[in-house]
């Protein structure tokens, strides 16, 4: 099952007042492990960042003048989203409504709503009354968080991946058994992979020898619960 988890950096808050998208960072994962793929692009707005913003997640004009536009990268973006994965986002809504006010402006297709999930829906139904953030939900589950002084749209969607993880079922649910002599097995602790050589299962039962050792055995034990 493939996912796309992904982040979204702004001008503020609301695309219909004029805000713009200025980051979008994107992490591939199959069967809840990423698989090293991403998307990650800083977008020209085309017009200023509010002090506000930029206290955020740092990004200035001046570091973004030389950006592409979103038009530039729509269709890069959308060939590695899809068009069935499901795409998970925290606040998704927020999220799904700059990419998709972004794609309007360049006359492409929204992006549907029913592939949209929400880590912070699946923390409040799990965890009801507890903070939802994502710092929070990274201190919960044990996420080390230390290099994150801002936001930043793939670092976030990093962080993202693993909270995600653990909403949805924790480390063991990426654990996979080999079925045939010589593939492997794929270990995942936290999102981190190793694989190990597959190793034949040791033979587990008795042999001629030692069953007639156990059968002597019994004939010594005088009155067993078992014959009563």
């Amino acid at each position: 099952m493939r996912e796309i988890i992904f982040d979204t950096e702004t001008t503020g808050l609301d695309p219909k007042s004029g805000d713009r998208m200025v980051e979008i960072g994107c992490i591939e994962m199959v069967n809840r492990v990423p698989t090293g793929a991403t998307f990650h692009a800083y977008f020209h707005p085309d017009r200023d960042m509010p002090t506000a913003a930029e206290a955020v997640h740092g990004l200035s004009i001046t570091f973004l003048s030389d950006k592409p536009r979103f038009h530039e990268r729509a269709h890069e973006l959308l060939e590695f989203l899809g068009n069935e994965t499901m795409l998970v986002a925290h606040n998704a809504g927020f999220d799904f409504g700059f990419v998709n006010s972004e794609l309007e402006m360049c006359g492409l297709p929204p992006l549907p709503r029913d592939r949209m999930i929400d880590t912070v829906q699946l923390a409040r139904v799990r965890h009801p009354g507890a903070k939802l953030s994502l710092d929070a939900l990274c201190t919960r589950y044990g996420i080390d968080r230390s290099h994150r002084t801002r936001h930043g749209a793939l670092l976030d969607a990093e962080l993202l991946a693993q909270v995600y993880v653990e909403l949805t079922g924790g480390r063991q649910i990426g654990l996979s058994l080999a079925a045939d002599q010589g593939e492997t097995i794929v270990a995942v602790t936290g999102l981190a992979q190793r694989e190990r050589p597959f190793r034949a299962p040791r033979p587990h039962i008795a042999s001629e020898a030692e069953l007639a050792v156990h059968a002597a055995f019994l004939e010594t034990l005088k009155s067993p619960l078992w014959l009563d």
